[in-house]
């Protein structure tokens, strides 16, 4: 049972990680968010671009699953993933961002389209709706990332913004 406003807000996150509205968390959700990517961005899934988009969606899972999955059944429950946030996230934001940070980095890349190193901001609202953000609130929440005010999103940018959204700071 979810006992706290923290726990709650956390478990309000576990449908950004859910892609296909299952009730658990698997590695098929994680690639899943890779397929959609590519195809919103029209690159090829067995380019390089491709390939290490699917290898930071297999390292995200494994660290997700390294820490939430606690009957080792291939699936995050959402219990599992408050219990895991909670109990193993809430004071060490920075782990939860490494983990995801493979991910990042070559979901930022797909989104790159003109190769400059950072993705704008309208990209990084593609990417958020890709992920699962509502279309209204994409837009807005990229323009939050963009922290310097240079028009671009960077890995610098963020992932600190995803470890602070997923890890919830009370």
């Amino acid at each position: 049972m979810v006992s706290s406003e923290y726990e709650r807000r956390i478990a309000a996150r576990f449908a950004t990680f859910d892609q296909d509205g299952n009730g658990y968390i698997d590695r098929e959700d994680f690639y899943g968010a890779a397929k959609a990517l590519l195809t919103e961005f029209g690159v090829a899934a067995r380019s390089d671009k491709g390939q290490a988009l699917y290898g930071g969606a297999e390292a995200f899972w494994q660290g997700m699953a390294g820490i939430a999955d606690r009957d080792g059944d291939q699936r995050i429950t959402r219990e599992e993933f408050v219990n895991g946030a909670v109990k193993r996230l809430r004071d060490n934001p920075d782990r939860f961002a490494e983990i995801a940070r493979p991910f990042l980095h070559a979901a930022l890349d797909v989104a790159d389209t003109d190769g400059d190193g950072a993705a704008t901001v309208e990209e990084a609202g593609r990417v958020l709706k890709c992920l699962g953000v509502p279309e209204d609130a994409a837009g807005p929440a990229a323009a939050t990332l963009d922290a310097d005010g240079d028009g671009k999103v960077g890995e610098t940018e963020v992932v600190p913004a995803f470890a602070r959204y997923f890890t919830v700071p009370e």
